[in-house]
């Protein structure tokens, strides 16, 4: 994705999902973008974490999607970090 070429989606030490790009933050969340994080994410995701996943950023791409995005969705917290 961003044409990055290391991506990874895996799960941090006590159990949390991490979905880790390479790249620019994008200005503008795409569909197309969406699709591909969701590809990846269904490698380790189970179906219920994938939905929320879906949610999350669907409201990302609704709110913008910049550093220090902070969004909550069904008790599960999504946070943009870049650097």
């Amino acid at each position: 994705m961003h044409g990055g070429t290391t991506t990874a989606v895996v799960r941090g030490p006590a159990g949390e999902s991490m979905v880790l790009l390479s790249g620019d933050l994008p200005e503008v969340l795409t569909a197309e973008a969406v699709a591909d994080l969701l590809d990846l994410a269904a490698a380790i995701l189970d179906a219920d974490e994938l939905r929320l996943f879906h949610t999350c950023l669907e409201t990302l791409r609704r709110n913008g999607m910049r550093a220090g995005r902070r969004i909550e969705v069904g008790g599960a917290v999504l946070t943009v970090y870049e650097g």
